[in-house]
């Protein structure tokens, strides 16, 4: 059964705006660890760097099996999209305010995809009214 990493902290600290896929360069260490499982997106975004996307900040750990070829576990990670898609995010990261972040890391088939969502940050107050509408459901679907 395939694994599916989510960043539950991106929901609540961003508006999400639109949601890309793709796909990820990693090394066969990386891979193994993702398997093994232990992923954490806490300081992970996405930044546009010499025409290419790239993944900072997101911890895979080293894996334990590996021999001197590990890899570093916080290491730019180059994320694989279509150039029309790159030159979107582009044209968007321009506008003040929007950031990449990314949501989901998944397998499909036999590679491993990235979901990233062109994302605004939330003010407090409007992290305080998102709190209370999950509330306000959560109360009526209890009834």
């Amino acid at each position: 059964m395939p694994r599916v990493y989510t960043n539950r902290r991106a929901h609540h600290e961003y508006e999400l705006l639109e949601r890309f896929e793709a796909g990820i360069a990693l090394m066969g260490s990386e891979v193994k660890s993702i398997r093994a499982g232990g992923v954490d997106f806490r300081d992970a975004f996405a930044r546009l760097t010499n025409g290419n996307i790239e993944l900072e900040g997101l911890y895979i750990p080293t894996y334990t099996e590996a021999t001197y070829n590990n890899h570093e576990p916080r290491r730019a990670r180059r994320l694989l999209l279509h150039r029309e898609e790159i030159g979107k995010l582009k044209r968007a990261l321009e506008q003040k305010g929007l950031t990449l972040v990314p949501t989901r890391l998944y397998q499909k088939g036999r590679v491993f995809k990235v979901e990233l969502a062109l994302a605004r940050g939330k003010k407090l107050h409007d992290k305080r009214r998102a709190e209370a509408e999950k509330t306000l459901r959560r109360e009526l679907r209890e009834l």
